[in-house]
């Protein structure tokens, strides 16, 4: 008994030691409502334009908190070809900056998942991505089904997203 105790003590210490990669910055398929009767569609690259704009989807399966972000200063990135074309963004989550605008405690929005590029890693932060706060708490009480339909129970504009690269 006693030599199965101390084999399950020490695979409880190695575990312990070990990093387990989160999804934030690794690659994930934007994803928008369906309009065939399907949950999710894929984004187009018809849907992003000329992508200088932020894009973030949520309900993302390739992504555990399914939020799927593309900044717009990340080159335009697709998979699949022709009819099955599909934008790609990276894993994200909600966040909440610090009250003085300095960055959140680094490990939050930190990227170490092995396929995560290497202009996400360098430039991830919390920050607003959708309305600012004031802007998203007033359609979610003037307006709450299109608030819904637009962002689910979402409550706040802030995620682990890339910076804007300065010019």
């Amino acid at each position: 008994m006693s030599a199965r105790l101390a084999l399950l003590v020490g695979a409880a210490l190695l575990c312990g030691g070990c990093e387990v990669p989160s999804d934030i910055g690794k690659p994930c398929v934007l994803v928008k409502k369906s309009t065939t009767g399907q949950k999710f569609d894929p984004v187009t690259l018809a849907d992003i334009g000329a992508g200088d704009k932020d894009f973030i989807s949520f309900g993302s399966l390739d992504c555990e908190d399914l939020v799927c972000v593309r900044d717009a200063n990340s080159p335009i990135q697709t998979s699949g070809e022709g009819d099955a074309l599909r934008v790609l963004g990276y894993c994200s989550k909600s966040c909440v900056p610090t009250d003085d605008g300095a960055p959140q405690l680094q490990d939050f929005c930190a990227v170490n998942h092995p396929e995560a590029s290497a202009d996400v890693k360098e430039r991830m932060s919390c920050r607003a991505l959708l309305l600012d706060a004031e802007a998203l708490e007033y359609m979610r009480k003037n307006q709450p089904e299109e608030y819904r339909a637009t962002f689910g129970e979402n409550a706040s504009p802030y995620f682990c997203a890339a910076t804007p690269k300065s010019n």
